[in-house]
This record gives C-alpha cells, sequence and structure tokens, in this order.
C-alpha cells in the first residue's frame, strides 16, 4: 500500500512536469493506514515559480527581520558579534536549506519535517512522525505571532518617535497585533487570486528597499573605523563575564533572520513541478536572504554611528536612519516599507501554516482532527486551520495585555523548535546515505557533496540550540528569564502524551518504504 502511494505520487509529478497543468492533490482519501484524511479535500495546483520563490523570499526577509531586532545582539556580543556571526548564520542556513533542499525533491510534501522524519528513521517510523509533528506545528503556530508583535513594536516606536508624549500602554500593543492579524486572515481567503502580483510586489520591494538603505547608509552615513565593526566586543551590558558566552548569544539575533525557509515547503500540494520548483525556491531564498543579511549587516556597523546613541532605543534602526540623514521624514518613511515587508511576510505565514496545521490532522496528529481536516469545496482552502491560526494569534496578543513576560515566553518557542525540526530528518538521511542504500533521488541532488553539507548542517543546528535556552540578561529574574527550554520541554511532553494515550493507535500516515 505504501509502496503504491508514492509510486502513484510520482508519476503524478512527471505527469504534471511534462504538462505544466494544475491538478488536484487528492480527494476522497478514506481513513486507514495509508491516509488520514476523513473527509474530502482538494487542493488544486496553481503556484508558479515566480511566485513559489518569492514567497519564500518575503517569509524569511532576512535583512528587514534582523533592522528591527539587532538591537538583542549589541548588548551581547555587539559589532563583532554581528559581523562574524551573520557570515556563520548564512553558511549555516544554506547548509540546511540546501539539505531541506534535497529532501523536499525526494518526497515533496505539506508535512515536510515529520514526513520526512517518519519515511527515514531507522525504527519506529510513526513515532518520530507524531514527535516531529508536534514540535514543527507547535513551532509555526507560535511563530504567527512573531511578525505582529515586531509591527507592534514598529508602530508603537514611530509614534513615540513623531510624538515623545505617547506612553504605549500593553494594551495599545495587543489591539494593533489583532488589528494587524485581521487583513492578512481576511485575505488568505482569496489567496489564490491575490497570490502572482503579491508575491511579485513583495519580492521586488524588498530588493529594492535594501537597495535604496544600503545606498543611503553609504552616502550619508558617517564611516566607522574598521576596528569598531570588526574587533568590538561588548558583554559588560548583559551580565556575562565570559566574551565567548556572549558571543555565542549575541549569534541568535542572526540566525533568527535566517531561519524558517521549511515555509515553501508546507505550500507543495499546491505548486506546479513541485519536484524541481520548491527546491529552488529553498536554495535561492537562503543564498539570497543569507547574502543580503551580510551585505546589511556588515554596512549597518560601519555607518550606524556609536553604540552609546542608540543601544537604548526601543528601535534601534529607526534612529539610526534619523541620525544618518537628519530628516525625520526620511526615518519614517524608510522604517515604514521595512514593516509593509514584514506585514507581507505575515500573509505567506498565514498560508503556510494554515495548510501544515490542516496535512497534520488529516494524518490524525491534533485533537479534533475532523475539523481541522476540513477543505472548503468553493475556496478550496483549509478554512478551519486557517481559523485556528488566527485564534492563537488573537489569544496569544491577549495575553500580552495580562503579562508580556508569559507572552514572549510562548513565542520564544519558534526558534529552538524549528531548529530542532530541522536536525532530525537531515540526521536520518545522512545515516541512510552511510548505511545504504540511500532513498531514490528526486531530479535536485547534492551528489558527492552531500555528506559534508549534511554533516556541517547538523553540527550548525546543535551549535545554536545549545545556546537558545540561555538567559540573555544576568542577574536572571522572572520578566528576563529565557521560556525557551521549558516550552519547548512543555510540547515534547505533550506529543509524548499523545503518543502513549491515543496516538499509537489513531496516528495514520502513508510512510514511504524506499526500495
Amino acid at each position: 500500500m505504501e509502496l503504491n502511494t508514492y509510486m502513484a505520487d510520482a508519476e503524478l509529478d512527471v505527469l504534471e512536469q511534462e504538462s505544466g497543468q494544475g491538478e488536484k492533490t487528492a480527494v476522497n482519501t478514506p481513513a486507514g493506514p495509508s491516509g488520514g484524511g476523513r473527509s474530502t479535500y482538494q487542493l488544486e495546483r496553481y503556484i508558479n515559480l515566480s511566485a513559489v520563490i518569492n514567497f519564500a523570499v518575503i517569509i524569511l526577509a532576512s535583512w528587514e527581520s534582523f533592522a528591527v531586532t539587532f538591537q538583542f545582539a549589541l548588548t551581547n556580543g555587539g559589532p563583532a558579534s554581528i559581523f562574524y556571526g551573520s557570515i556563520l548564520a548564512g553558511i549555516g542556513a544554506c547548509a540546511v536549506g540546501f539539505s531541506l533542499a534535497e529532501l523536499a525533491s525526494i518526497d515533496p510534501t505539506v508535512g515536510a519535517q515529520y514526513r520526512w522524519s517518519a519515511n527515514l528513521a531507522p525504527a519506529a517510523p510513526r513515532f518520530w512522525g507524531l514527535l516531529q509533528g508536534w514540535i514543527t506545528v507547535g513551532a509555526w503556530c507560535f511563530a504567527c505571532s512573531g511578525p505582529p508583535s515586531i509591527l507592534a513594536n514598529i508602530i508603537t516606536s514611530l509614534a513615540i518617535f513623531n510624538n515623545e508624549n505617547y506612553v504605549p500602554e500593553r494594551w495599545h500593543t495587543s489591539l494593533i497585533m489583532v488589528a494587524l492579524m485581521i487583513v492578512p486572515f481576511i485575505s488568505n481567503l482569496w489567496f489564490r487570486k491575490l497570490l502572482d502580483a503579491f508575491e511579485i510586489t513583495g519580492g521586488i520591494l524588498h530588493v529594492c528597499l535594501f537597495i535604496v538603505v544600503v545606498a543611503v547608509f553609504v552616502a550619508f552615513g558617517p564611516r566607522s573605523d574598521p576596528d569598531f565593526v570588526f574587533k568590538t566586543l561588548t558583554w559588560e551590558e548583559s551580565g556575562w563575564n565570559n566574551k565567548g558566552v556572549s558571543w555565542g548569544l549575541g549569534l541568535l539575533s542572526m540566525t533568527f533572520s535566517v531561519t524558517g525557509a521549511d515555509s515553501v515547503l508546507h505550500m507543495c500540494d499546491e505548486v506546479k513541478k513541485v519536484r524541481t520548483r520548491v527546491p529552488r525556491s529553498i536554495m535561492i531564498t537562503c543564498v539570497a536572504n543569507s547574502a543580503m543579511l551580510i551585505v546589511f549587516a556588515t554596512i549597518l556597523l560601519f555607518y550606524m554611528g556609536p553604540l552609546d546613541d542608540i543601544i537604548a532605543t526601543p528601535l534601534p534602526i529607526l534612529w539610526v536612519i534619523y541620525n544618518i540623514t537628519g530628516s525625520s521624514v526620511a526615518a519614517n518613511v524608510l522604517t515604514a516599507l521595512v514593516a509593509l515587508i514584514i506585514f507581507f511576510a505575515l500573509f505567506n505565514i498565514f498560508a503556510s501554516v494554515s495548510r501544515l496545521i490542516w496535512v497534520f490532522a488529516r494524518d490524525n496528529g491534533l485533537p479534533f482532527s475532523d475539523s481541522f481536516s476540513y477543505v472548503h469545496p468553493t475556496l478550496k482552502l483549509p478554512v478551519n486551520a486557517l481559523l485556528l491560526v488566527g485564534t492563537i494569534v488573537t489569544c496569544l496578543s491577549l495575553i500580552y495585555i495580562a503579562s508580556a513576560t508569559a507572552f514572549n515566553a510562548l513565542i520564544s518557542l519558534q526558534a529552538l523548535a524549528l531548529h530542532v525540526s530541522y536536525f532530525f530528518p537531515i540526521l536520518f538521511i545522512l545515516l541512510r546515505k552511510l548505511r545504504g542504500p540511500p532513498p531514490p533521488y528526486g531530479p535536485f541532488k547534492l551528489g558527492p557533496v552531500g555528506l559534508p553539507v549534511n554533516m556541517f548542517a547538523l553540527c550548525y543546528l546543535v551549535f545554536v540550540v545549545i545556546w537558545m535556552p540561555f538567559p540573555q540578561i544576568l542577574p536572571v529574574t522572572r520578566d528576563n528569564m529565557n521560556y525557551a527550554g521549558p516550552i519547548f520541554g512543555a510540547v515534547v511532553i505533550g506529543a509524548l502524551a499523545h503518543w502513549f494515550i491515543s496516538g499509537h493507535k489513531t496516528f495514520k500516515m502513508p510512510v514511504i518504504r524506499y526500495e
């Protein structure tokens, strides 16, 4: 049954590549070992090459994400951590992305990490599938609240910049996050009609704004001494007495900016010629965003001016632009355009995560799977899964009113869980390559460099994950504690509880027996 399922999918993809026409991915899949779907579902392949590339590029928006979060690296590591860390993060993200691209060419699936872990695990495939599903779905569900919180910080910072008497309250931030979520949520109901124009517009703005910002910095900014960029390491502000620890913690700001290349994988069932276009999208996304991050971080360090002038501001990039240009209009416009790209990314995140929830529910991986595996017959979208994403973002936004600490604790799961979700499928494909025989490759494979790329990706992931549970500031208090580790542990415990209570019986998925 499993092998036949794989061959049917492979033949469909070959036909799709030859014809270039979109096909419905599945209809009326019954419950049982070969599938988890219990209701009629239809997703049509309609996403072309330019749309799928821009989709992934916009979600990462690496240089924009770093531009509005680099203040965290100023207190831990400083310029040296930012410069060398951006290079390490870029190379590491490319190694991980190339490994994921190879897996996507072998088996392009919406479930991605959890399907691959089940298909390639040396033992207990369904257990690894369920565990990975919980980790990946949990990471992306909480990641949906990241862009609204960043955008809310930008909006309140702009309000303070233009009106120094304004004092933001937590409920202001909360309502802004909810309001920002409404437009992407509604737009996703008609996502197909807007996709091509939306992605092209976002991709053009992403590149053009990068060029403009770099040109403004170089033309108007005061150039710093190279020793400031390459040799200045700060650690006193954070309380850490160890320079190595501060450098490692400062690295996280860069790794956060280049994490999330798997987002396009969760759209696989709607991409034409998926076995070639999705791997290509992942590779272009990782290389382009990593290169832009390294260039932007270097230019920023050379032209941002003294650290003392910006380190205490809530949104340093706003004040960097103002200090460089001397124009409040330029500061407002450029910062607002950076926010616009992050807003574009929120549209794509909603689309990607709703598909991930849908397919995991279709495999009986979630409570109320019957409901979340439903696809609207007219819209051809997993509407209930999309509603769940909107509900999660709304609830987290309301939590912010009661406790900013609780909100930050929950969304801290994102980076740690995503890096862990990449680790296991790359480890399993590496083991298959070493032990043999490897699975049948798709159109893209790493070839002779596959083993070193996979090994470097695993080493990079382990190195980054080691730093993620560390607190950013000492001494540790209730408000500044890093809750990523405990929250991740809670997700793993939930997955294990689900497995032992019912998941070992109810979690059904097509496991490909590679022969």
